[in-house]
C-alpha cells in the first residue's frame, strides 16, 4: 500500500504496487460514455425486461383522457363552460350567489361552502375554472370528490394594499395565463407603499409573476408580467396546512394519505435522457422550460459527468408522454435526446440504481517518465498488470481475458483481500476547476452562514471568461440585478440564486431565500461535499493506521440497503468483535453478487456480502469502536461541527448520513490496447479516431463509484 501527497480532497492511498502508466482520458466527449444500470442491472438506453418500447414513430392515441392531458393548457374555454348554473346547476349557482353576499357578515359562523362531489375529474377542472373565473376572491379546494369554496387569504391581503377592483382585476388576470400579457396597477406616488406590494406580489407569485415599477414621479405605477415560464398558483402553505396542491387542476391531497395513494393521482412519465457536455442539472432547467415546468417537478437517480456521453433515467411530473415525444426535435437541437417514454406511477428517488456502465478511451499511453509517446510493445505488460490489479478474481473468465494474462505476476494473500481500488469520492463530488470548491460551501452551510455561503458560492474563477467577471462585479458591488445581466444563461444556479437576492435582497434571509431557489438536490449537493471531503480523509486515515485488514471496532455489512422506496430494507452493520478479527472472518474485498446475470447465482455462492465499512458523517449513522471514532470527532471539531447535528433547518435539509465500502472494484472488465486506428465499441456507440497508442475499457461500477479514482489506481497518476 503506497500513499502520495496529492489533490487535498483526493488522497492517492493506492492499494498495489504495479508500475502504471500515463495517458489521457475525456480528450474527446465520445470518449467517456456513462450507462445508468437501474435497480435491476439493466443498461437504462437498452430494452429492459417489462417496459414497454418506444419506437417514436407517431401513434393514435385511444384513451381519451391522454389526449385531455396533451390538450393545450392555454386554450380558450367555451362560454357555457364558464357558466355557473350550467356548471353547477341553478340551484347550487343561487346558493354560491347567497354565500359571497354573505361572506363580508362577520357574524357569518359558516366561512366555506359545499358545491357538491364531482366524480369526473374533468369536470371538477371545469368548475374551478369557471367559479374562479366569476369569483377570483374566492378559493377553490378539492377534497376528493367534493368541492368546497372559501374565501381566498391572498386576495383579501392584496385588497388592503390596493383597491377591490384591482385585486379582482389581477387574480383574473394570472387565472387567465395569457402568454406574454401584463396587469398595470394604479399610479401610486407612495414608493413605500409600492414597495410593500412588490414585496407581497413576489412573496405570494413570484413564481407566476414578475413586477415592475414603471413611469415617473407620481405617474409612477406598478406593472405585472406573467414569467414565460410560470406555472398554475400555487396557494400558501399557512392558509392550508392540512392540504397540498399537486396538479394543475388545484386538486388538494391530505397529508395524511399514503405515498403510494398520492403518487396514483400524480401525471408521472417516466424516459431515458442523453446528453453530451450538459450538466444534469443544465439539462434539467432546458427541459422544464421546454415543457412549461419547474426543475423540481424533474426526478433522477442520479448525477451524471458534464464532459461525457450519458445515459440516465428520469421522471417528469405533469407531462404526458405523448407531450415528451412532442417535443423530442426541440430538445434534440439543445444536445438532449429522449428515448424509452412511457408512464409510470411513482417518481424516482437519488441512489436508486445499481451502478454504472462505463465505456471509456485513454489516449496517449506512454510509460511514466518515459518518451513523449509509447510502444505497444512496450506498454502491453504495464497495461495487463495494472488492469488486473483492479478488479477481482472472481471474474475472471476465458471470454473477458486476453491469454497474454496468464504470465502475470503471483499476487501474495495480503493482496488478494485488498485487490480493487480505494473507493474515494472523485473530484466531480467537488469540483475541478473552481477556485472555491463545494465541500467549503457546504461547511459553511452546516455552520449557518448563509452569507458566508454565497459569498464562496459566487468566488470567481482565475481568467477574463463572462461568468468570472460577473461573479467578480457581484462581490464587488452587491447588485444583484446587474450581475444577472452579465450571468450566462448556461449558469443555471448561479442566475436562479441572483433572481432571489434581486427579490428579496442580499441580506441573511435574502441569502436563504437565494440557497432556497435552487432545487433540494442542488442544496443537499453542498453538505454532501463537505461529508464526502471527509470520508475520503477518514479512508486515507483507516488503511494507514489499520492496514488492509477487518480489524476489531470496524464496521461491516450484516444487510445492505436495497435502496427501494420507505419500508424496504434498511442497511445493517456489524461491529467487528476481536475473536472474529482473529479468525479472519471479515475481510475489506469488496464483494458485488449482482454485476451480470452470468455471474450473479455463482459469485453470490462464492462469498457473502461481508466488507470493511466506513460511514459518512451524518445524524443516524453509526461509527466505528476503534480509533477511527476518535479520528471523526476530532476531524469535525477541527471544523467547529463537534456538536453539529447535520440539519439545516432553514434550507429543509437533513443528512441521516450513509455507509460506505471502504474499497471497490471494476466487474464485468474487459480492455483492448490499440495503435492507429481506434474503433471503440461499447453500449454507448462507436468511436473512431486515429493516433498513438490507446487503450479501451469496458466495465461496470456500483452506484456512488468513481470511474475517475479506479483509473488512477490502474494509471498510478492523477487524471
Amino acid at each position: 500500500m503506497k500513499q502520495n501527497s496529492v489533490h487535498v480532497h483526493i488522497p492517492s492511498c493506492f492499494l498495489s504496487e504495479h508500475r502504471g502508466f500515463c495517458g489521457t482520458i475525456k480528450e474527446r466527449i465520445g470518449d467517456f460514455v456513462v450507462i445508468e444500470l437501474d435497480s435491476n442491472g439493466d443498461p437504462v438506453n437498452g430494452d429492459a425486461p417489462g417496459l414497454p418500447r418506444d419506437t417514436g414513430a407517431p401513434r393514435r392515441c385511444e384513451d381519451p383522457e391522454e389526449v385531455q392531458q396533451s390538450a393545450d393548457w392555454r386554450s380558450d374555454p367555451a362560454p357555457s363552460s364558464l357558466d355557473l348554473s350550467v356548471v353547477l346547476g341553478q340551484s347550487v349557482s343561487e346558493q354560491l350567489e347567497q354565500f359571497v353576499v354573505n361572506l363580508r357578515d362577520e357574524e357569518l359562523e359558516q366561512k366555506e361552502l359545499s358545491l357538491g362531489s364531482f366524480s369526473d375529474k374533468y369536470q371538477r377542472a371545469n368548475v374551478h375554472r369557471a367559479v374562479r373565473h366569476r369569483f377570483p376572491f374566492l378559493m377553490t379546494v378539492t377534497i376528493q370528490p367534493e368541492i368546497r369554496v372559501r374565501e381566498d387569504p391572498d386576495y383579501k391581503a392584496l385588497s388592503q394594499l390596493v383597491s377591490e377592483a384591482e385585486a379582482e382585476d389581477f387574480f383574473r388576470f394570472i387565472d387567465a395565463k395569457v402568454q406574454d400579457s401584463s396587469y398595470s396597477f394604479h399610479a401610486d406616488a407612495s414608493k413605500e407603499h409600492r414597495t410593500a406590494v412588490h414585496h407581497f406580489l413576489n412573496r405570494r407569485f413570484g413564481k407566476l409573476v414578475e413586477t415592475k415599477s414603471l413611469g415617473e414621479s407620481d405617474q409612477t405605477f406598478i406593472c405585472a408580467r406573467l414569467r414565460e415560464r410560470g406555472r398554475a398558483r400555487k396557494r400558501s402553505l399557512d392558509e392550508r396546512r392540512d392540504e397540498e396542491v399537486y396538479t394543475g387542476e388545484c386538486v388538494s391531497l391530505r397529508r395524511s394519505r399514503s405515498s403510494s395513494a398520492l403518487a396514483s393521482l400524480l401525471l408521472l412519465s417516466a424516459f431515458t435522457l442523453q446528453k453530451q457536455n450538459l450538466e444534469t442539472l443544465e439539462a434539467v432547467s432546458h427541459m422544464a422550460a421546454t415543457l412549461g415546468v419547474l426543475p423540481s417537478d424533474f426526478t433522477y437517480a442520479g448525477i451524471k459527468d458534464k464532459r461525457a456521453v450519458t445515459f440516465q433515467s428520469m421522471v417528469v411530473k405533469k407531462v404526458s408522454p405523448q407531450r415528451l415525444r412532442e417535443k423530442r426535435g426541440e430538445l434534440e437541437r439543445r444536445g438532449m435526446f429522449l428515448s424509452h417514454v412511457r408512464s409510470v406511477s411513482q417518481p424516482l428517488r437519488l441512489g436508486r440504481l445499481r451502478g454504472n456502465h462505463f465505456d471509456l478511451v485513454v489516449r496517449n499511453l506512454r510509460p511514466h517518465g518515459g518518451s513523449a509517446t509509447g510502444t505497444l510493445s512496450g506498454l502491453a505488460p504495464l497495461v495487463d498488470e495494472a488492469v488486473e490489479n483492479v478488479k477481482v478474481p472472481l471474474f475472471f473468465g476465458p471470454a473477458a481475458v486476453p491469454s497474454a494474462v496468464g504470465t502475470m505476476l503471483q499476487l501474495s494473500s495480503v493482496f488478494l483481500q485488498t485487490q480493487g481500488f480505494v473507493n474515494y469520492y472523485g473530484p466531480q463530488r467537488f469540483g475541478t476547476t473552481q477556485s472555491v470548491q463545494s465541500d467549503r460551501v457546504g461547511l459553511a452551510l452546516l455552520q449557518n452562514d448563509m452569507v458566508g455561503a454565497l459569498r464562496l458560492f459566487f468566488s470567481p474563477e482565475e481568467g477574463d471568461d463572462a461568468a468570472s467577471e460577473a461573479k467578480r462585479h457581484f462581490l464587488l458591488t452587491g447588485n444583484a440585478k446587474e450581475t444577472l445581466a452579465l450571468m450566462p444563461l448556461s449558469k443555471v444556479r448561479e442566475r436562479l440564486m441572483l433572481r432571489a437576492l434581486n427579490r428579496f435582497g442580499s441580506g441573511p434571509d435574502g441569502c436563504t431565500q437565494a440557497w432556497l431557489s435552487l432545487p433540494h438536490s442542488s442544496r443537499v449537493f453542498y453538505p454532501h461535499a463537505y461529508c464526502s471531503r471527509v470520508w475520503n480523509e477518514a479512508a486515507s486515515q483507516r488503511l494507514f493506521c489499520l492496514g488492509p485488514r477487518a480489524r476489531e471496532g470496524d464496521l461491516v455489512w450484516t444487510q445492505r440497503g436495497d435502496g427501494g422506496p420507505e419500508g424496504s430494507r434498511p442497511a445493517e452493520v456489524h461491529v467487528v468483535t476481536r475473536q472474529e478479527e482473529e479468525d479472519g472472518v471479515y475481510t475489506l474485498r469488496h464483494v458485488r453478487p449482482s454485476c451480470s446475470s452470468s455471474c450473479r447465482s455463482s459469485l453470490a455462492e462464492a462469498e457473502p456480502l461481508f466488507q470493511v465499512l466506513l460511514p459518512m458523517a451524518g445524524n443516524t449513522v453509526k461509527y466505528p469502536t476503534n480509533i477511527m471514532a476518535a479520528w471523526y470527532q476530532e476531524r469535525l471539531a477541527r471544523d467547529g461541527l463537534q456538536n453539529c447535528h447535520f440539519r439545516v433547518t432553514c434550507l429543509k435539509l437533513n443528512l441521516p448520513g450513509c455507509y460506505r465500502p471502504l474499497l471497490a472494484n471494476m466487474c464485468n472488465l474487459s480492455y483492448r490496447l490499440q495503435s492507429g486506428e481506434v474503433a471503440a465499441e461499447g453500449r454507448g456507440g462507436t468511436s473512431v479516431e486515429r493516433g498513438g497508442p490507446t487503450l479501451v475499457l469496458n466495465f461496470d461500477l456500483d452506484s456512488s463509484c468513481y470511474a475517475t479514482v479506479g483509473l488512477r489506481e490502474m494509471m498510478k497518476c492523477d487524471l
